[in-house]
Protein backbone atom coordinates (compact mmCIF):
# COMPACT_ATOMS: atom_id res chain seq x y z
CA UNK A 1 0.00 0.00 0.00
CA UNK A 2 1.32 3.43 -1.00
CA UNK A 3 0.51 6.13 1.52
CA UNK A 4 0.63 9.91 1.49
CA UNK A 5 0.44 12.35 4.41
CA UNK A 6 -1.14 15.79 4.12
CA UNK A 7 -0.66 18.22 7.00
CA UNK A 8 -3.24 21.00 6.94
CA UNK A 9 -2.50 24.31 8.66
CA UNK A 10 -1.09 27.69 7.71
CA UNK A 11 0.83 27.72 11.01
CA UNK A 12 3.01 24.88 9.69
CA UNK A 13 3.95 26.84 6.58
CA UNK A 14 4.76 29.99 8.56
CA UNK A 15 7.01 28.05 10.95
CA UNK A 16 4.87 28.66 14.02
CA UNK A 17 4.68 24.92 14.73
CA UNK A 18 6.73 21.90 13.67
CA UNK A 19 4.98 19.10 11.83
CA UNK A 20 5.85 16.30 14.26
CA UNK A 21 2.74 14.37 13.18
CA UNK A 22 4.44 13.45 9.90
CA UNK A 23 7.31 11.76 11.69
CA UNK A 24 5.00 9.91 14.07
CA UNK A 25 2.66 8.72 11.34
CA UNK A 26 5.53 7.64 9.10
CA UNK A 27 6.94 5.51 11.92
CA UNK A 28 3.56 3.95 12.66
CA UNK A 29 2.85 3.21 9.01
CA UNK A 30 6.28 1.62 8.60
CA UNK A 31 5.59 -0.63 11.58
CA UNK A 32 2.56 -2.14 9.85
CA UNK A 33 4.17 -2.40 6.42
CA UNK A 34 2.59 0.66 4.83
CA UNK A 35 5.01 2.63 2.64
CA UNK A 36 4.77 6.43 2.92
CA UNK A 37 5.94 7.90 -0.39
CA UNK A 38 4.87 11.54 -0.08
CA UNK A 39 4.42 14.18 2.62
CA UNK A 40 2.76 17.52 1.92
CA UNK A 41 1.93 20.59 4.00
CA UNK A 42 -0.82 22.93 2.82
CA UNK A 43 -2.39 26.02 4.34
CA UNK A 44 -5.98 26.58 5.41
CA UNK A 45 -7.26 27.28 1.90
CA UNK A 46 -10.03 25.25 0.31
CA UNK A 47 -8.85 25.47 -3.30
CA UNK A 48 -5.24 24.59 -2.52
CA UNK A 49 -6.29 21.76 -0.21
CA UNK A 50 -8.59 20.35 -2.89
CA UNK A 51 -5.72 20.46 -5.41
CA UNK A 52 -3.45 18.57 -3.02
CA UNK A 53 -6.13 15.94 -2.30
CA UNK A 54 -6.71 15.46 -6.03
CA UNK A 55 -3.00 14.97 -6.66
CA UNK A 56 -2.68 12.53 -3.75
CA UNK A 57 -5.66 10.45 -4.85
CA UNK A 58 -4.07 9.84 -8.25
CA UNK A 59 -0.78 8.47 -6.89
CA UNK A 60 -1.53 6.93 -3.48
CA UNK A 61 -3.75 4.18 -2.09
CA UNK A 62 -3.97 5.75 1.36
CA UNK A 63 -4.27 9.49 2.01
CA UNK A 64 -4.04 10.67 5.62
CA UNK A 65 -5.00 14.28 6.37
CA UNK A 66 -4.05 15.82 9.71
CA UNK A 67 -5.41 19.06 11.12
CA UNK A 68 -8.27 21.36 10.27
CA UNK A 69 -10.98 19.47 12.22
CA UNK A 70 -11.68 22.20 14.78
CA UNK A 71 -14.68 24.50 15.13
CA UNK A 72 -13.29 27.67 13.55
CA UNK A 73 -13.89 29.01 10.04
CA UNK A 74 -10.42 28.05 8.83
CA UNK A 75 -10.89 24.39 9.86
CA UNK A 76 -11.78 23.14 6.39
CA UNK A 77 -10.41 19.62 6.08
CA UNK A 78 -13.56 17.52 6.45
CA UNK A 79 -15.69 19.94 4.47
CA UNK A 80 -13.18 20.12 1.61
CA UNK A 81 -12.68 16.34 1.44
CA UNK A 82 -16.45 15.78 1.54
CA UNK A 83 -16.94 18.21 -1.35
CA UNK A 84 -14.11 16.56 -3.33
CA UNK A 85 -15.67 13.10 -2.81
CA UNK A 86 -19.19 14.34 -3.52
CA UNK A 87 -20.47 13.22 -0.13
CA UNK A 88 -22.35 14.88 2.70
CA UNK A 89 -21.21 15.46 6.26
CA UNK A 90 -23.28 13.58 8.82
CA UNK A 91 -23.25 13.48 12.60
CA UNK A 92 -21.54 10.64 14.41
CA UNK A 93 -23.71 9.60 17.35
CA UNK A 94 -20.81 8.88 19.70
CA UNK A 95 -19.04 12.15 18.95
CA UNK A 96 -22.28 14.12 19.31
CA UNK A 97 -22.96 12.58 22.72
CA UNK A 98 -19.41 13.40 23.84
CA UNK A 99 -19.83 16.98 22.65
CA UNK A 100 -23.10 17.35 24.58
CA UNK A 101 -21.58 15.86 27.73
CA UNK A 102 -18.63 18.25 27.47
CA UNK A 103 -20.80 21.36 27.48
CA UNK A 104 -23.20 20.00 30.10
CA UNK A 105 -20.35 19.67 32.58
CA UNK A 106 -18.88 23.07 31.66
CA UNK A 107 -21.70 25.62 31.82
CA UNK A 108 -19.14 28.44 31.66
CA UNK A 109 -18.56 27.61 27.97
CA UNK A 110 -21.20 28.60 25.43
CA UNK A 111 -22.06 25.96 22.82
CA UNK A 112 -22.17 27.58 19.39
CA UNK A 113 -23.25 26.16 16.00
CA UNK A 114 -19.67 25.85 14.78
CA UNK A 115 -18.94 23.39 17.59
CA UNK A 116 -21.19 20.91 15.79
CA UNK A 117 -18.55 20.50 13.07
CA UNK A 118 -16.37 18.56 15.48
CA UNK A 119 -18.99 15.79 15.69
CA UNK A 120 -19.39 15.39 11.93
CA UNK A 121 -17.89 12.72 9.68
CA UNK A 122 -18.01 12.19 5.93
CA UNK A 123 -20.96 10.01 4.90
CA UNK A 124 -19.93 6.36 4.80
CA UNK A 125 -16.90 6.84 7.09
CA UNK A 126 -15.81 4.57 9.89
CA UNK A 127 -15.53 6.95 12.86
CA UNK A 128 -12.21 7.17 14.68
CA UNK A 129 -12.94 8.10 18.27
CA UNK A 130 -11.01 11.00 19.76
CA UNK A 131 -10.12 9.89 23.28
CA UNK A 132 -8.60 13.17 24.44
CA UNK A 133 -10.49 15.75 22.37
CA UNK A 134 -13.81 16.52 20.73
CA UNK A 135 -13.08 16.35 16.97
CA UNK A 136 -13.96 12.90 15.65
CA UNK A 137 -11.77 11.40 12.93
CA UNK A 138 -12.81 9.13 10.13
CA UNK A 139 -11.78 6.58 7.51
CA UNK A 140 -13.59 6.25 4.18
CA UNK A 141 -12.72 4.37 0.98
CA UNK A 142 -13.83 5.74 -2.39
CA UNK A 143 -12.83 4.45 -5.84
CA UNK A 144 -9.95 2.37 -4.48
CA UNK A 145 -8.43 5.11 -2.35
CA UNK A 146 -8.73 5.17 1.45
CA UNK A 147 -8.92 8.61 3.06
CA UNK A 148 -8.29 9.24 6.75
CA UNK A 149 -8.92 12.50 8.58
CA UNK A 150 -7.32 13.15 11.96
CA UNK A 151 -7.06 16.19 14.24
CA UNK A 152 -3.82 18.18 14.35
CA UNK A 153 -2.92 18.30 18.07
CA UNK A 154 -0.48 15.40 18.71
CA UNK A 155 -2.11 14.75 22.10
CA UNK A 156 -5.28 13.84 20.22
CA UNK A 157 -3.79 12.32 17.07
CA UNK A 158 -1.40 9.84 18.68
CA UNK A 159 -3.96 7.91 20.79
CA UNK A 160 -6.32 7.79 17.81
CA UNK A 161 -3.63 6.36 15.57
CA UNK A 162 -2.39 3.84 18.11
CA UNK A 163 -5.77 2.65 19.38
CA UNK A 164 -7.92 2.86 16.24
CA UNK A 165 -6.16 3.61 12.96
CA UNK A 166 -3.34 1.08 13.25
CA UNK A 167 -5.74 -1.84 13.94
CA UNK A 168 -7.96 -0.72 11.04
CA UNK A 169 -5.05 -0.71 8.60
CA UNK A 170 -3.21 -3.81 9.90
CA UNK A 171 -4.60 -6.35 7.47
CA UNK A 172 -1.61 -7.52 5.48
CA UNK A 173 -0.20 -9.74 8.22
CA UNK A 174 3.23 -8.19 7.66
CA UNK A 175 4.99 -5.37 9.42
CA UNK A 176 8.32 -3.62 9.20
CA UNK A 177 11.18 -4.83 11.38
CA UNK A 178 14.42 -2.90 11.71
CA UNK A 179 17.86 -3.37 13.20
CA UNK A 180 20.37 -0.56 13.73
CA UNK A 181 24.11 -1.31 13.59
CA UNK A 182 26.41 1.32 15.13
CA UNK A 183 29.97 1.90 13.89
CA UNK A 184 32.86 3.99 15.17
CA UNK A 185 36.17 4.49 13.38
CA UNK A 186 34.82 4.56 9.83
CA UNK A 187 33.25 7.49 7.98
CA UNK A 188 29.94 7.42 6.13
CA UNK A 189 31.59 7.90 2.73
CA UNK A 190 33.94 4.95 3.37
CA UNK A 191 31.10 2.76 4.59
CA UNK A 192 28.95 3.59 1.57
CA UNK A 193 31.90 2.92 -0.75
CA UNK A 194 32.65 -0.57 0.56
CA UNK A 195 28.94 -1.46 0.72
CA UNK A 196 28.12 0.05 -2.70
CA UNK A 197 27.16 -3.29 -4.28
CA UNK A 198 24.88 -4.28 -1.41
CA UNK A 199 23.20 -0.87 -1.44
CA UNK A 200 22.75 -0.90 -5.23
CA UNK A 201 21.27 -4.42 -5.26
CA UNK A 202 19.08 -4.11 -2.17
CA UNK A 203 15.47 -5.24 -2.36
CA UNK A 204 14.32 -6.82 0.89
CA UNK A 205 15.94 -6.39 3.39
CA UNK A 206 17.08 -2.83 2.74
CA UNK A 207 19.96 -0.95 4.33
CA UNK A 208 20.43 2.78 4.81
CA UNK A 209 23.44 4.61 6.30
CA UNK A 210 23.07 7.61 8.60
CA UNK A 211 25.97 9.84 9.64
CA UNK A 212 26.15 11.25 13.15
CA UNK A 213 28.88 13.30 14.80
CA UNK A 214 31.88 10.96 14.85
CA UNK A 215 30.01 7.77 14.04
CA UNK A 216 27.82 6.05 11.46
CA UNK A 217 24.74 3.87 11.81
CA UNK A 218 23.26 1.38 9.37
CA UNK A 219 19.53 0.68 9.51
CA UNK A 220 18.55 -2.75 8.17
CA UNK A 221 14.82 -3.14 7.47
CA UNK A 222 12.59 -5.94 6.26
CA UNK A 223 8.91 -6.80 6.01
CA UNK A 224 7.96 -10.07 7.64
CA UNK A 225 4.99 -11.77 9.32
CA UNK A 226 6.82 -12.16 12.64
CA UNK A 227 10.06 -11.44 14.50
CA UNK A 228 11.60 -14.87 13.84
CA UNK A 229 11.29 -14.57 10.07
CA UNK A 230 12.56 -11.00 10.21
CA UNK A 231 15.58 -11.98 12.34
CA UNK A 232 16.59 -14.67 9.86
CA UNK A 233 16.55 -12.19 6.98
CA UNK A 234 18.32 -9.45 8.96
CA UNK A 235 20.94 -11.89 10.30
CA UNK A 236 21.89 -12.91 6.78
CA UNK A 237 22.32 -9.31 5.62
CA UNK A 238 24.22 -8.34 8.77
CA UNK A 239 26.73 -11.15 8.26
CA UNK A 240 27.31 -10.01 4.68
CA UNK A 241 27.99 -6.48 5.93
CA UNK A 242 30.33 -7.47 8.74
CA UNK A 243 32.36 -9.77 6.49
CA UNK A 244 32.97 -6.89 4.07
CA UNK A 245 36.45 -5.39 4.25
CA UNK A 246 36.89 -1.66 4.81
CA UNK A 247 39.21 0.44 2.64
CA UNK A 248 42.03 -0.53 4.99
CA UNK A 249 41.38 -4.23 4.37
CA UNK A 250 40.03 -4.79 7.89
CA UNK A 251 36.51 -6.33 8.13
CA UNK A 252 33.74 -3.95 9.19
CA UNK A 253 33.17 -6.20 12.19
CA UNK A 254 36.03 -4.40 13.94
CA UNK A 255 34.24 -1.03 13.70
CA UNK A 256 30.90 -2.31 15.01
CA UNK A 257 30.41 -1.33 18.63
CA UNK A 258 26.72 -1.93 19.29
CA UNK A 259 23.11 -2.07 18.19
CA UNK A 260 19.98 0.01 18.61
CA UNK A 261 18.58 3.43 17.81
CA UNK A 262 18.88 4.66 21.39
CA UNK A 263 22.28 3.17 22.11
CA UNK A 264 25.60 5.04 22.39
CA UNK A 265 29.30 4.41 22.82
CA UNK A 266 29.11 5.71 26.39
CA UNK A 267 26.31 3.26 27.25
CA UNK A 268 28.21 0.33 25.78
CA UNK A 269 31.38 1.34 27.63
CA UNK A 270 29.65 1.71 31.00
CA UNK A 271 27.92 -1.65 30.61
CA UNK A 272 31.26 -3.29 29.79
CA UNK A 273 32.86 -1.71 32.87
CA UNK A 274 30.05 -3.17 34.98
CA UNK A 275 30.34 -6.61 33.38
CA UNK A 276 34.12 -6.66 33.88
CA UNK A 277 33.89 -5.20 37.41
CA UNK A 278 36.30 -2.42 36.46
CA UNK A 279 36.35 1.14 37.79
CA UNK A 280 37.26 4.22 35.76
CA UNK A 281 38.47 7.76 36.32
CA UNK A 282 39.58 10.52 33.96
CA UNK A 283 41.75 13.60 33.71
CA UNK A 284 40.65 16.02 31.00
CA UNK A 285 42.20 19.07 29.43
CA UNK A 286 40.71 20.05 26.04
CA UNK A 287 37.41 18.23 26.73
CA UNK A 288 37.00 19.99 30.10
CA UNK A 289 34.85 17.31 31.73
CA UNK A 290 32.90 16.25 28.64
CA UNK A 291 34.17 12.66 28.84
CA UNK A 292 33.15 12.38 32.48
CA UNK A 293 29.78 13.95 31.69
CA UNK A 294 29.12 11.34 28.99
CA UNK A 295 29.94 8.56 31.45
CA UNK A 296 27.73 10.08 34.15
CA UNK A 297 24.82 10.44 31.68
CA UNK A 298 24.46 6.65 31.72
CA UNK A 299 22.22 5.20 34.42
CA UNK A 300 24.21 3.23 36.96
CA UNK A 301 27.50 4.97 36.14
CA UNK A 302 28.18 5.46 39.84
CA UNK A 303 28.95 1.73 40.08
CA UNK A 304 32.06 2.21 37.96
CA UNK A 305 32.88 5.93 38.12
CA UNK A 306 33.43 7.87 41.35
CA UNK A 307 34.99 11.04 39.98
CA UNK A 308 37.90 12.56 38.13
CA UNK A 309 39.79 15.71 37.23
CA UNK A 310 39.37 18.69 34.92
CA UNK A 311 42.82 20.21 34.54
CA UNK A 312 42.44 22.76 31.79
CA UNK A 313 45.54 24.83 32.47
CA UNK A 314 49.17 23.79 32.84
CA UNK A 315 49.14 25.06 36.43
CA UNK A 316 46.18 22.85 37.38
CA UNK A 317 47.77 19.82 35.78
CA UNK A 318 50.64 20.40 38.18
CA UNK A 319 48.53 21.33 41.20
CA UNK A 320 45.78 18.71 40.94
CA UNK A 321 47.72 15.82 39.43
CA UNK A 322 51.18 16.49 40.79
CA UNK A 323 52.89 16.60 37.41
CA UNK A 324 56.13 18.59 37.36
CA UNK A 325 55.64 22.06 35.85
CA UNK A 326 59.16 21.86 34.47
CA UNK A 327 58.31 18.63 32.64
CA UNK A 328 55.09 20.13 31.34
CA UNK A 329 56.96 23.12 29.97
CA UNK A 330 59.62 20.87 28.47
CA UNK A 331 57.28 18.44 26.73
CA UNK A 332 54.26 20.71 26.22
CA UNK A 333 50.70 20.14 27.35
CA UNK A 334 49.76 18.70 23.94
CA UNK A 335 52.06 15.71 23.98
CA UNK A 336 52.42 11.99 24.51
CA UNK A 337 54.23 12.73 27.78
CA UNK A 338 51.46 14.88 29.26
CA UNK A 339 48.66 12.51 28.25
CA UNK A 340 50.56 9.61 29.82
CA UNK A 341 51.37 11.53 33.00
CA UNK A 342 47.76 12.73 33.41
CA UNK A 343 46.30 9.23 33.10
CA UNK A 344 48.82 7.62 35.42
CA UNK A 345 48.46 10.34 38.07
CA UNK A 346 44.65 10.20 37.94
CA UNK A 347 44.64 6.41 38.34
CA UNK A 348 47.02 6.59 41.29
CA UNK A 349 45.11 9.33 43.10
CA UNK A 350 41.66 7.75 42.67
CA UNK A 351 42.75 4.14 42.96
CA UNK A 352 40.70 3.06 39.94
CA UNK A 353 41.35 0.11 37.64
CA UNK A 354 41.47 2.33 34.55
CA UNK A 355 42.18 6.00 33.93
CA UNK A 356 41.69 8.00 30.75
CA UNK A 357 43.27 11.33 29.86
CA UNK A 358 42.62 13.74 27.00
CA UNK A 359 44.75 16.68 25.96
CA UNK A 360 44.95 18.46 22.64
CA UNK A 361 44.04 21.43 20.46
CA UNK A 362 40.33 22.19 19.93
CA UNK A 363 41.02 25.51 18.20
CA UNK A 364 40.52 27.99 16.79
CA UNK A 365 44.32 28.44 16.80
CA UNK A 366 47.27 26.05 16.73
CA UNK A 367 48.99 25.39 20.06
CA UNK A 368 52.62 24.52 20.76
CA UNK A 369 53.19 23.95 17.06
CA UNK A 370 50.38 21.36 16.97
CA UNK A 371 47.57 21.94 14.44
CA UNK A 372 43.93 22.25 15.43
CA UNK A 373 42.38 18.80 15.86
CA UNK A 374 45.49 17.15 17.33
CA UNK A 375 44.48 15.04 20.33
CA UNK A 376 46.45 12.75 22.64
CA UNK A 377 44.44 10.14 24.55
CA UNK A 378 45.99 7.88 27.17
CA UNK A 379 44.63 4.87 29.03
CA UNK A 380 46.43 3.72 32.18
CA UNK A 381 45.81 0.31 33.74
CA UNK A 382 47.67 -2.33 35.71
CA UNK A 383 49.10 -3.56 32.41
CA UNK A 384 50.72 -0.22 31.61
CA UNK A 385 49.74 2.92 29.71
CA UNK A 386 48.71 3.21 26.08
CA UNK A 387 48.76 6.56 24.32
CA UNK A 388 47.03 7.28 21.04
CA UNK A 389 47.50 10.36 18.89
CA UNK A 390 44.54 11.18 16.65
CA UNK A 391 43.95 14.05 14.28
CA UNK A 392 40.37 15.22 13.95
CA UNK A 393 40.50 17.45 10.89
CA UNK A 394 37.99 19.74 9.24
CA UNK A 395 35.75 20.08 12.26
CA UNK A 396 34.42 22.78 14.53
CA UNK A 397 35.77 23.25 18.04
CA UNK A 398 32.67 21.54 19.46
CA UNK A 399 32.93 18.58 17.09
CA UNK A 400 36.63 18.09 17.85
CA UNK A 401 35.87 17.84 21.56
CA UNK A 402 32.92 15.48 21.05
CA UNK A 403 34.80 13.20 18.65
CA UNK A 404 37.81 13.15 21.01
CA UNK A 405 35.48 11.84 23.72
CA UNK A 406 34.26 9.10 21.36
CA UNK A 407 37.85 8.06 20.67
CA UNK A 408 38.49 7.88 24.41
CA UNK A 409 35.36 5.82 25.03
CA UNK A 410 36.31 3.48 22.22
CA UNK A 411 39.79 3.04 23.67
CA UNK A 412 38.26 1.99 26.99
CA UNK A 413 35.83 -0.36 25.19
CA UNK A 414 38.58 -2.01 23.17
CA UNK A 415 40.79 -2.39 26.23
CA UNK A 416 38.00 -4.11 28.14
CA UNK A 417 37.40 -6.54 25.26
CA UNK A 418 41.05 -7.67 25.03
Amino acid sequence: MKAELIAVGTEILTGQIVNTNAQYLSEKMAEIGVDVYFQTAVGDNEDRLKTVIDQASKRSDLVILCGGLGPTEDDLTKQTLATYLGRDLVFDTGAEEKLSAFFETRPQYARTPNNERQAQIIEGSIPITNITGLAVGGLVSVDGVTYVVLPGPPSELKPMVQESLVPLLSKSGERLYSRVLRFFGIGESQLVTVLADLIAQQTDPTLAPYAKTGEVTLRLSTKAPNQAVADAKLDALEQQILRTDGLDGVPLQTSLYGYGEDNSLSQVTVELLKDKHQSLTAAESLTAGLFQSRIADVAGASQVFQGGFVTYSLEQKAAMLGISEEDLHTHGVVSDFTARAMAEAAREKVGSDLAVSLTGVAGPDDLEGQPVGTVFIALASSKGTEVRKVHIGGRSRSDIRQIAVLHALNLVRQTLLT
